[in-house]
């Protein structure tokens, strides 16, 4: 299925990568409009034009992110990945579990919020816990790949920027 010996991404998963980066970060900025939406809603208080529509984009948005996450697993499934730069061992182990929290994430996330919107509680709170695990896991992640381009000096971060000569 996967190729063996992936020296780096295609030019689609460079791509799907930086959308749901783009994606992801939309919806941490401006996702308190559906708490705002709600709680007006709760109170019996008529939500504001901006917040309506800031509610229907994260709505849309996490629409978006399940389906470029499937695309991208998707191809990863099919065409491999590049192996993790630097010794073997803790560090290789830590980079392959980030991404995969981010996969679970990923798709963790925009189920819950759906299932907050059309199913209602318990899946609100546990929706809003992704937020602080997002940010966390995003400076780590991009805490890690500064390092390796400015201390170790290797191609991580390069190969996330320029596709792969295929």
């Amino acid at each position: 299925m996967a190729e063996k010996n992936v020296t780096g991404y295609s030019t689609i998963q460079i791509v799907l990568h930086w959308l749901i980066v783009a994606a992801v970060l939309f919806q941490l900025i401006f996702g308190e409009s559906m708490t705002n939406v709600v709680e007006a809603l709760e109170e019996g208080n008529a939500p504001g034009a901006a917040d309506l529509q800031l509610s229907s984009a994260h709505l849309w948005v996490g629409i978006a992110i399940l389906f470029m996450l499937a695309i991208r697993l998707a191809i990863r499934v099919f065409t491999g990945a590049p192996e993790v730069i630097g010794a073997p061992g803790l560090a290789t182990l830590a980079a392959t579990a980030m991404h995969w929290l981010f996969y679970a994430l990923l798709v963790i996330v925009p189920v819950t919020g759906l299932l907050a919107k059309y199913v209602g509680d318990p899946w609100g709170d546990i929706h809003t816990i992704g937020k602080p695990v997002f940010i966390v896991l995003i400076v780590l992640h991009a805490a890690a790949a500064l390092y390796h381009h400015f201390v170790l000096k290797d191609e991580t971060l390069v190969r996330m920027i320029r596709p792969r000569n295929s």
